[in-house]
């Protein structure tokens, strides 16, 4: 077991050995030992300093966010769990978890039809909670477990996700075309003498940098297309299931208003890795015909599920009522 943990964060390892890398090919290499202009090199210093903060404290908050676990109203109780084990047929076992669910606010369901339930962790699964296999529990909210954290990514922490791909992509695009001048140079041949081992240093950074870049502006485009319609990875795959069939658009409110839903309602929180998602990740609006957008996330959507408590709602930031 501590040997399989231990192998977890090997991904993470070489992430951090890549960007101590860089440090030293950017900081030193170029800008101290090859960059001749004072302006330039400030200039280039400050940017670049200011992009690895926020790469690395989204990067930081996306891998250590407290993963919350299901509210305990979701796991049978051992009464309940002897009656499921106990029944004969799928058809009773089906009745025992809807008399159990029947107060739970929950919308979506399997493919057949019956309540969403999970016999590794004996609980009714929320909306859009999944299991995860390699973190053994089950997730609100689960957009997929990515190894690049060592975690998963899901309600608590896909804010921090999507901020850690956008500064990431922007660290590479930043090297990769500061050094693109010098990778100019050294291909023709006219790079000088400027340390000879360093320079070598600087080409190489150019080209991870690039590598990156692709991969990243690929993941993050595609996450960005997710977030404006409000799916996860794994909803994209598998649309969710609702009493009235599938429906890959389901918990979609608008562009604006699902993008406010990951990001918050404070333009000057948005770029930040501080948590300002709405809700509690349990309980999510719905699109309705007769009911304009902004109405969607209003305090009226919650009141039609009944005075329930919203266990994660620890703050007012993160209440869908601030819309």
């Amino acid at each position: 077991m501590w040997c399989w943990r231990a192998l977890k964060w090997l991904p993470v390892l070489l992430i951090v050995s890549i960007v101590t890398w860089s440090y030293y090919a950017y900081v030193l290499q170029l800008c101290i030992f090859t960059i001749e202009s004072t302006v330039q090199q400030c200039v280039y210093l400050v940017l670049y300093h200011i992009l690895l903060i926020m790469f690395s404290w989204s990067y930081w908050r996306t891998i250590f966010a407290d993963i919350k676990s299901i509210p305990d109203k979701y796991k049978l109780p051992e009464e309940e769990l002897e009656k499921l084990l106990s029944a004969d047929t799928e058809e009773a076992q089906r009745t025992v978890l809807e008399n159990y669910a029947k107060d739970l606010p929950i919308v979506t369901r399997t493919m057949s039809g019956s309540v969403r339930y999970c016999n590794r962790c004996v609980l009714v699964k929320p909306d859009r909670a999944h299991h995860c296999s390699i973190c053994a529990r089950c997730v609100l909210k689960m957009d997929h477990h990515c190894p690049w954290v060592n975690n998963c990514v899901c309600f608590h922490n896909y804010k921090f996700f999507m901020l850690f791909l956008g500064y990431a992509l922007l660290y590479c695009i930043f090297i990769m075309s500061t050094c693109l001048p010098y990778f100019i140079r050294f291909w023709k041949g006219d790079f000088g003498a400027a340390g000879s081992s360093g320079r070598y240093h600087i080409v190489f950074a150019f080209f991870v940098a690039l590598m990156f870049a692709i991969s990243l502006g690929s993941l993050f485009g595609y996450h960005c297309y997710l977030v404006a319609h409000n799916r996860t990875t794994l909803e994209a795959f598998r649309a969710p299931m609702f009493r009235g069939g599938a429906d890959k658009n389901g918990f979609s409110i608008g562009a604006y208003n699902n993008f406010k839903e990951v990001f918050g309602n404070s333009p000057n929180l948005w770029l930040l890795p501080v948590f300002t998602s709405f809700g509690d990740g349990i309980v999510y609006p719905l699109p309705q015909q007769d009911e304009d957008t902004e109405s969607l996330l209003s305090s009226e959507r919650w009141d039609r599920w009944g005075e329930r408590a919203r266990p994660f709602d620890e703050r007012e930031s993160s209440s869908y009522d601030e819309l």
